[in-house]
C-alpha cells in the first residue's frame, strides 16, 4: 500500500524546532515510517510557484493534517488570514483527519487572531496542549497508532501502548499518579492542575486503551507491576573481584514501578562505590564526590529501564565489579542509529515513548537524545574512561570503568595504616621493656598529650595478645595500675629486633 501522507502545518519560526523534531521522529521510528510519509515546506526545492498555493496543494494531497499553534499568527494575506488559518480551513472543508496541538498554557500572551483560531479549532474538534518537543512527539505517536488501528493497518499497538491483559484501573495506585502530577508540574510545567483526577491524567498521557490500563500505565503507576510483567524487575549484584562468580557477596532483586526501580538500583550502586567527603573550609555544606559521578550511574540505569524491550524474558541487570560497573538490558538499536551515532548529536528515538514521556516530565530523563553524550562528558571530567556500549545477542551492555588509581591508593593507605599500627605497638613494647609504666606515662613517652582512642585500642590489643599484662591484675582500674612486658612480649620484641 502507499504510505499515508502527513502534512505538518505552521511556518512560524517559533515552532521550527518542534516541526523538525517531529518529522525526524516519524521518519526514524521503525513502525511509523512503514505507514507514513511527512511533508515539511522546508523540504521543497525552489520552484516558480506561490508559497501559499503550494501549502494548499499539499493539504489537498495529504491524508492527515497536523496543526501546531503557538503565540504568533503569521503573515496575513489580502483577506487577513494567515497560511496556517487557511490550511486548517481547507483541511476541515475537505474532511481531512485533523490533529491539532497548542503549545503553552497562557492564551493571554497570544496574538488576538491566534486566540480566535484556537477558539475556532476548539469548537470543531478535540485539541491537545503541549509544552515541549517530547510531549508533542508522544502525543502524535499515540494518535497515529490509533489511526493505524482504526484503519486496520496494524492489529496490535506497540507494547507500551497496548492494554495490559487482566489488569484493571483498580490495579493502579492513585497516590502514585497524584505524586507524579506534583513532580511533573514542578519539573516541566505540566499543564494539568494538581487537583486533576487520576483518570484525566491517564487520559492526557495516552495511558488508557478503551478505559483499560496500558502496559506503560502499569509500569508507571501500578500497585504491583511485576504481577503482570514479571521480568520488569531489576537485579543488582556486587562482586568483590572482576569476574561473575559465586557466591555473590551482595545480591538484590528490586520490584515496583519504573521510578522505584531506578531509585533502588541507583542507591544500590552508590552505596557500594567510594565516596569522597571534604570539609566546610569554603562552605557550610560539606562537599562530596562519588568515584563514578552519580549522574552517570543514574543515566545508565534510567536508559536501561526506560528503553528496554519489555517483551523479552530477560531482566535488567546491574553488576558492580572491582574495576567496573556493568548494566545489561534487553533491546535492539533503532534502524536510524548506529553505536557511533549514539556518541554524537542524534534524534531521540525512545523504544517506549509513552513510558519515556512521564519519566521526562519528572526529570528522570533530563534531555532526551543527549544522555550518552552527557555520560561521556561527566566521565571525562571525573578522570574516567569513556563508557563502553555494545550490543550482543539482543542485550545492551553499558560498561563504566572505575578509577583504579583511587582503588590502589586506598589499598596502599590501608597497608600504610596497618604498618603504622604495628610500629606503635612495638614502640609500646620497647618502652615497657625498660620499666613498668602507667597508661599516662606510656602516652607521654609516645608523644601524646592525652590518652587517645587509638592509644587505648593499642593497649587493649596488646593485652588480648598477652604481650603485656597488668601489674595489679585483680584491680584493672586501680590508680596505681601499670603495665609490664610478658615473656611472650619479650620473645616478640626479640624477633623484631
Amino acid at each position: 500500500m502507499n504510505p499515508l501522507r502527513i502534512f505538518i502545518s505552521s511556518v512560524q519560526k517559533e515552532l521550527s524546532a518542534e516541526r523538525i523534531a517531529l518529522k525526524d521522529y516519524l521518519q526514524g521510528d521503525a513502525l511509523l515510517r512503514r505507514f507514513f510519509e511527512v511533508f515539511l515546506f522546508e523540504d521543497i526545492p525552489a520552484a516558480d510557484q506561490r508559497a501559499d498555493a503550494c501549502y494548499l496543494d499539499e493539504v489537498k494531497n495529504c491524508d492527515i493534517y497536523i496543526g501546531i499553534l503557538a503565540n504568533e499568527y503569521g503573515y496575513e494575506d489580502d483577506e487577513g488570514l494567515s497560511p496556517t488559518h487557511r490550511e486548517f480551513n481547507l483541511a476541515s472543508e475537505l474532511e481531512k483527519y485533523r490533529l491539532i496541538y497548542i503549545k503553552g498554557n497562557d492564551d493571554t500572551a497570544r496574538n488576538p487572531k491566534m486566540q480566535a483560531l484556537i477558539s475556532e479549532v476548539g469548537s470543531a474538534l478535540i485539541r491537545r496542549r503541549i509544552n515541549s518537543c517530547e510531549e508533542l512527539i508522544a502525543a502524535v505517536y499515540a494518535s497515529l497508532i490509533k489511526v493505524l488501528e482504526e484503519r486496520e493497518l496494524i492489529r496490535f499497538a506497540p507494547f507500551d501502548a497496548t492494554f495490559c491483559r487482566n489488569a484493571t484501573l483498580d490495579d493502579l495506585d492513585n497516590d502514585k499518579i497524584i505524586r507524579f502530577l506534583g513532580l511533573a508540574r514542578r519539573g516541566r510545567s505540566f499543564p494539568l492542575p494538581e487537583d486533576t483526577e487520576p483518570l484525566e491524567v491517564l487520559t492526557h498521557l495516552n495511558l488508557l486503551d478503551n478505559d483499560r490500563p496500558t502496559h506503560a500505565a502499569i509500569l508507571l503507576f501500578g500497585k504491583q507491576p511485576q504481577r503482570f510483567l514479571i521480568t520488569s524487575e531489576v537485579r543488582c549484584a556486587h562482586f568483590h573481584g572482576t569476574e561473575m562468580v559465586k557466591p555473590i557477596p551482595s545480591y538484590q532483586v528490586y520490584k515496583g514501578t519504573v521510578f522505584d526501580l531506578v531509585d533502588q538500583a541507583k542507591d544500590f550502586v552508590l552505596s557500594k562505590i567510594d565516596l569522597w567527603t571534604g570539609t566546610r573550609a569554603e562552605s557550610t555544606q560539606v562537599p562530596t564526590k562519588y568515584e563514578i559521578p552519580q549522574e552517570v550511574v543514574a543515566e545508565a540505569i534510567v536508559n536501561a529501564v526506560a528503553h528496554r524491550d519489555y517483551t523479552s524474558n530477560a531482566s535488567v541487570q546491574v553488576m558492580l565489579f572491582k574495576d567496573r560497573l556493568e548494566i545489561w538490558n534487553p533491546g535492539i538499536l533503532p534502524p536510524t542509529l548506529t553505536l557511533e551515532k549514539l556518541r554524537g548529536p542524534h534524534a531521540s528515538v525512545p523504544a517506549n515513548p509513552l513510558l519515556a514521556e512521564p519519566m521526562y516530565l519528572t526529570k528522570y530523563i533530563e534531555r532526551m537524545g543527549t544522555g550518552i553524550r552527557d555520560m561521556i562528558d561527566r566521565c571525562r571530567k571525573a578522570g574516567l574512561p569513556e563508557p563502553e556500549i555494545k550490543l550482543e545477542s539482543g542485550i545492551w551492555i553499558t560498561t563504566i570503568r572505575r578509577n583504579q588509581s583511587k582503588a590502589q591508593s586506598k589499598a596502599q593507605s590501608k597497608a600504610q595504616s596497618k604498618a603504622q599500627s604495628r610500629t606503635k605497638l612495638e614502640d609500646i613494647l620497647r618502652h615497657l621493656k625498660k620499666e613498668d609504666l602507667s597508661a599516662k606515662q606510656l602516652s607521654l613517652a609516645l608523644g601524646f598529650q592525652s590518652k587517645t582512642g587509638a592509644f587505648k585500642r593499642a593497649l587493649q590489643e596488646l593485652l588480648e595478645k598477652k604481650l603485656i599484662e597488668y601489674t595489679i591484675p585483680n584491680k584493672p582500674n586501680s590508680r596505681l595500675q601499670k603495665y609490664r612486658l610478658t615473656e611472650k612480649g619479650k620473645e616478640y620484641l626479640e624477633s623484631k629486633d
